[in-house]
């Protein structure tokens, strides 16, 4: 029996005239690398949305799927194309919407018209248009071409034929991509972007012209009764050109205000859309429309609580929302109608049954680090997750029984080595799992004090949780020598003892006022400002937003031109917020500079062009990297049949690169 405190999550919904099982659905995401050639649903991506839909979802909303392919001409494959070959595209999605159904979900086709100025060269092979004569988001020097009203015309008609199309290949409903994120359509409604004199620019009314008439020409083409949905942002949060605006910071709305945003929504539900999709942001504060772990969970519930009283259809909302308890308050408080979740569902795709079966505990949690999706998508990778690497591949990385039990002994319990416990437990293996502290964790106990990264604890407990239902053998305050890893006689040895900070070989490192990150967020150490972080990548960038954050002074000192420009890239929405952040609360960031001496008082630095200064400091902390531990396992080298070395003992990489290795050995041991 579900929990009362979760009972409106399993409420039935109606969107038009089609009812939804529950009130959870899962977000249009683009499914970069899981389409065929000709614009089609590929096997791969017919897993990932199946096997949400036995995970409970209520509706699953498909990635962005383009409605032509010659007005704004993208490189194929990458998304779904519905003109390029409609047969094709009928015969692989009708196979995913008979999956989805005989699951008892819904799914609704997320149609697009193109994405505008924000379009990168790299994945288009005509100029970037735009309603008007605009700048590029990612190239400002390139001008956008502006669509004649002939080429718009086409477009809303190309709306029509697809949902055609969608209709064949068994579809609930579409939704349009969007008057959201700043991406074409979203051009149009926003007077920033659009210039135009003809009847898709001017006022609001006109501006909203274009996905007015989109709503019209589905509805002609395929009834009234076929429920279209809007993907909208109700408030842009543009402080002017590629430059958000933080929450609780004061700015001019240079997008669309809230107001213009709620009056906009009623002519779009008057024009006849069915329900809202509600967000918030663009491209140029793109950490608004896909909020990093800076951003509160719920971020969007204070705009759509004020959405639904102006509009009388559903409102959906999403925004970090896939805590179970701040997903229930929302559709109890009247915030909102429905729940969507994107990163969540990546991460643990049977959220909701987890829900109903009171399995709270047992939900692995989205990190909010944009790595394993956006991230990868950005780099023209495949669709996944950092938490979940079988997500976007759920046949191909699916853990299968051993064919053979074996004795594992897992050295090393942070994050990679709790991960390969876990892997090779569910395969049936006898799993030992060695930790010389007193906790398990390893840098993930560090990581997850700051308040914004918190998930990170909650990732923590969730392997703790799993372990103990697996019953893994873990051995606390336990160091594995060489003579106990042998006299042992596993099978498999699987060595992640991970890695140590590195420290500059400069004079004065050794001071009392010079603490590393590590042992600063384990609160070793007091330390008092003003305050030098060394070291501009991610971990300097973050310890310094969090000491500036209780009230510090803080400087960050970098050797490069730019912070976090080294290593694994940052992903956008969560770099750009971080530097904002900074700014916002006043670390100086030194760039081009060097550390030379550490005194009692302060630093020496040099730059560049080989100039010195000095800057007093209470306390200096090292973020300059870390470096892997691997003693053991290179003592263990050809005395142990099978020794494999995973995560930081590896190589120190991201939380993502840790879980994967973990996986992928775990998997084949």
């Amino acid at each position: 029996m579900v929990d009362s405190k979760y009972s409106r999550i399993f409420e039935p919904i109606r969107i038009g005239k089609v009812e939804i099982k529950n009130r959870i659905a899962m977000a249009p995401m683009g499914i970069t690398g899981l389409c065929t050639l000709e614009g089609g649903f590929a096997p791969r991506a017919i897993d990932y949305y199946m096997e949400r839909a036995r995970g409970g979802t209520g509706l699953i909303i498909t990635s962005l799927t383009k409605v032509e392919n010659e007005i704004e001409k993208r490189l194929i494959p990458s998304i779904p194309f519905i003109s390029v070959n409609p047969s094709h595209f009928v015969q692989t999605a009708s196979e995913l919407t008979e999956g989805v159904h005989a699951h008892g979900a819904k799914i609704f086709l997320q149609l697009t018209g193109g994405v505008g100025r924000v379009g990168g060269r790299n994945r288009y092979l005509t100029p970037c248009v735009a309603p008007s004569a605009i700048p590029n988001y990612w190239e400002p020097n390139i001008t956008c071409r502006e669509l004649t009203t002939e080429e718009i015309e086409r477009l809303v008609r190309a709306f029509g034929e697809a949902a055609k199309v969608a209709v064949a290949a068994g579809f609930d409903g579409v939704e349009i991509h969007a008057v959201h994120e700043g991406y074409l359509i979203d051009q149009f409604a926003i007077a920033m972007f659009n210039r135009r004199t003809d009847k898709y620019g001017g006022d609001l009314k006109g501006r909203l012209t274009l996905a007015t008439e989109i709503v019209k020409e589905i509805k002609k083409k395929v009834g009234a009764d076929f429920p279209v949905q809007l993907r909208y942002s109700i408030k842009s949060y543009i402080k002017d050109w590629r430059q958000g605006g933080l929450p609780g910071e004061e700015f001019k709305e240079a997008g669309r205000d809230t107001e213009e945003g709620l009056q906009a929504a009623m002519l779009l539900e008057e024009a006849g859309y069915d329900a809202f999709n509600a967000d918030a942001g663009a491209y140029d504060s793109w950490y608004w429309a896909h909020p990093p772990r800076y951003q509160a969970h719920g971020c969007y519930l204070p705009l759509t609580e004020r959405l639904k009283k102006v509009v009388k259809v559903p409102v959906i909302v999403a925004g970090r929302m896939e805590l179970p308890e701040l997903a229930a308050a929302a559709l109890a408080e009247g915030k909102a109608d429905m729940v969507v979740l994107g990163r969540g569902l990546l991460a643990d795709p049977h959220w909701v049954n987890k829900v109903r079966e009171g399995k709270i505990e047992k939900i692995r949690p989205c990190l909010a680090c944009h790595d394993g999706c956006l991230g990868r998508t950005a780099l023209g990778r495949p669709l996944s997750c950092a938490v979940n690497p079988a997500c976007g591949r759920e046949k191909d990385y699916a853990i299968q029984p051993a064919h053979e039990v074996k004795r594992v002994m897992v050295i090393g319990g942070g994050g990679t080595g709790m991960e390969a416990a876990r892997i090779a437990a569910i395969r049936g293996h006898q799993v030992s799992l060695y930790e010389k502290s007193d906790r398990l964790g390893g840098h993930l106990i560090e990581v997850s004090i700051p308040e914004f990264k918190k998930d990170v604890a909650r990732l923590l407990r969730w392997y703790e949780t799993e372990l103990a239902e697996m019953n893994v053998e873990i051995h606390l305050n336990k160091e594995v020598s060489i003579e106990a890893a042998t006299k042992e006689q596993s099978n498999v040895v699987i060595v992640a003892t991970g890695s140590r900070p590195t420290f500059p070989d400069v004079s004065g490192i050794k001071l009392a006022t010079v603490i590393t990150a590590s042992d600063l967020l384990l609160g070793k150490r007091q330390v008092r400002s003003p305050i030098i972080v060394i070291g501009g990548g991610l971990t300097g960038c973050e310890t310094a937003l969090w000491l500036a954050q209780q009230g510090h002074k803080v400087t960050i000192v970098e050797m490069l031109p730019k912070p976090m420009e080294a290593g694994i890239p940052v992903p956008h929405s969560n770099k750009t917020m971080l530097l904002d952040l900074l700014n916002f609360h006043k670390v100086d960031i030194l760039t081009n500079t060097s550390l030379l001496t550490v005194t009692n008082d302060g630093v020496e630095l040099i730059d560049t062009s080989f100039r010195r200064s000095k800057l007093p400091a209470g306390n200096v902390v090292l973020a300059v990297g870390l470096e892997p531990d691997q003693t053991l396992f290179r003592s263990l080298m050809g005395k142990i049949p099978n020794v494999y070395l995973i995560g930081d003992s590896k190589q120190p990489r991201n939380i993502m690169q840790a879980i994967w290795d973990a996986y992928e050995v775990a998997r084949n041991v």
